[in-house]
């Protein structure tokens, strides 16, 4: 089970997370309560080992301001969050990174590198919202093997969720979090232990 924790900002949650185990580490680069700057994220990301991909994370911005904001941040993945389209992905391919495509379950193409991208991660109607939707329907547009789930994801409710959607892994932000872009290395925690004991 891929466990992603997304929307990280200081180093004891960037430390909580990877000495939980997690697989991948998000950092918001663009207009957000969680949002860092390119020389923070770079910063943060230096701490965590190869293993743990360390992901850009950018929402609303022109492709050249993406390549701008990732160029220099050291960053090893790039997740682009929302209405971006084929033509994007392939304007950001270049940059040698590993592309993750974050989209609303009620995108038309839900296959996993339809945009070119490595990763699927697939969300809520309104990407980045942190609202439940209705898991069980991605089992039958079938995604293909690995896609990610996001969306209303908490400690009490992610294995349920996997269970639902056949998902091969999974992403939070909000969901471990004790208050609006406040992380808890606590729940932290918790999420990446109840997301394996279901996965």
């Amino acid at each position: 089970m891929f466990v992603k924790i997304c929307g990280l900002s200081t180093a004891e949650t960037v430390a909580a997370a990877v000495d939980a185990g997690a697989d991948a580490v998000g950092f918001v680069l663009t207009r957000s309560v969680r949002q860092v700057t390119p020389d923070r994220a770079r910063e943060l990301a230096a701490a965590v080992p190869p293993h743990v991909l360390t992901v850009a994370v950018v929402a609303g911005a022109d492709i050249a301001t993406v390549r701008d904001l990732v160029r220099d941040c050291g960053l090893r993945a790039l997740q682009l969050h929302g209405d971006y389209s084929r033509d994007d992905f392939a304007a950001v391919a270049d940059l040698g990174l590993t592309l993750v495509r974050a989209t609303s379950h009620e995108a038309p193409d839900l296959r996993i590198g339809a945009y070119g991208e490595d990763l699927l991660l697939v969300d809520a109607t309104e990407p980045g919202s942190g609202g439940a939707w209705d898991y069980a329907a991605l089992r039958e547009r079938s995604p293909g093997d690995g896609w990610i789930l996001a969306g209303g994801l908490y400690v009490d409710t992610v294995a349920d969720a996997i269970h639902r959607s056949g998902a091969g892994g999974v992403d939070v932000s909000s969901g471990v979090e004790s208050a609006r872009g406040v992380k808890s290395e606590a729940l932290i925690r918790d999420f990446i232990a109840a997301a394996r004991k279901a996965g």
